[in-house]
């Protein structure tokens, strides 16, 4: 199997989890604070 298509699907499969996992801890959070850790999540990217 080819190194190229072995990084990739460990790649996909790794977004997938980890998309999951955000969104499934998401519907713990009630009104707004979920914006709040999304901000900071998404902030730590830009720095």
């Amino acid at each position: 199997m080819s190194p190229l298509f072995i990084t990739v699907g460990m790649l996909t499969l790794s977004n997938v989890f980890m998309t999951f996992a955000w969104y499934g801890h998401l519907r713990y959070f009630s009104g707004r604070t979920w914006l709040i850790a999304a901000l900071v999540s998404w902030g730590n990217c830009i720095v």
